[in-house]
């Protein structure tokens, strides 16, 4: 398999994370594609990917995957016991319910602030952008960790008691908080308290340098 990435993103981070939670580095190899000069974007790309975003799963058969859920999901069934996607169906309900959530209240959210209220990826990228909407998404995404601030003090993790994707999604929403110096707010202890322990997880700790061995050899 091959996954189409770039190393920093945090949207990449997500099914790195997930490799690594499922002992499955070695059996992909990852495709660097430069963010910063738009390379997600050209025809070559967008044959392999309609919406232009990363990362990309491609399967041996040619099959390929986008968007970090659906890649999380054929990951996890991978081996028939699925460990980020839930057991049962009250699991996997509440962690699919709370992935979304994450998504949108503030992965999602930070991403239309990057692209629409700071520089970006730049002009050549960022060929339009709305500051306007990019400050109200920046502002949504300070409620979101406030929203997953309340969840974290009744549980242990974002869908209860086991870590999970929906986990691996807040993890990838906080990634980028800090590339965009969009920090954590002082009130929000048991979201920072969390994170820091997310820190510990060697799939989180090894998610950028994980792709170095495949990338030197491409």
């Amino acid at each position: 398999m091959k996954i189409y990435d770039w190393h920093t993103g945090p949207y990449p981070a997500r099914v790195r994370i997930a490799l690594a939670e499922k002992n499955l580095r070695s059996q992909v190899q990852f495709v660097s594609v430069d963010l910063r000069k738009g390379a997600h974007k050209t025809p070559e790309f967008l044959a392999k990917n309609y919406s232009g975003t990363l990362p990309v799963l491609e399967l041996d058969d040619g099959t390929f995957i986008a968007e970090c859920t659906a890649i999380t999901e054929y990951l996890d069934a991978l081996d028939g016991v699925p460990t980020l996607t839930g057991r049962t169906p009250r699991e996997k309900g509440m962690i699919h319910m709370m992935s979304k959530r994450a998504e949108l209240e503030l992965l999602d959210a930070i991403s239309v602030y990057f692209h629409h209220a700071t520089p970006g990826l730049g002009p050549d990228v960022e060929v339009y952008q709305n500051a306007e909407w990019g400050f109200r998404q920046r502002d949504k995404a300070i409620r979101g960790m406030h929203y997953f601030e309340g969840i974290l003090k009744m549980q242990p993790f974002i869908a209860g008691e086991v870590f999970s994707m929906a986990d691996i999604t807040v993890i990838g929403g906080l990634i980028f908080a800090q590339l965009v110096n969009l920090p954590v707010p002082a009130e929000c202890a048991a979201l920072q308290a969390w994170y820091d322990r997310m820190q510990e997880r060697p799939s989180v700790q090894n998610r950028v340098t994980m792709s170095k061995p495949a990338e030197a050899s491409s």
